[in-house]
């Protein structure tokens, strides 16, 4: 899976108890927002199974 990156401005007392989390949890900050992410997705539907890749496979020649 190709991963994408990006700037993500939070105000740092947010960003201390998420890097608390993280550690709690054995994380990394990425892996915990990873991980958020993952969740809230499929709470709301909108991602139906982790192995399905929004990639399709190119036909092979």
């Amino acid at each position: 899976m190709e991963k994408k990156s990006f700037v993500l401005r939070i105000d740092a007392h947010t960003y201390a108890l998420l890097e608390k989390w993280a550690s709690d949890d054995f994380r990394s900050v990425n892996g915990q927002l990873e991980m958020l992410i993952d969740k809230a997705l499929r709470e709301a539907g909108r991602k139906k199974d982790s192995a399905v890749s929004p990639v399709k496979n190119k036909p092979k020649k």
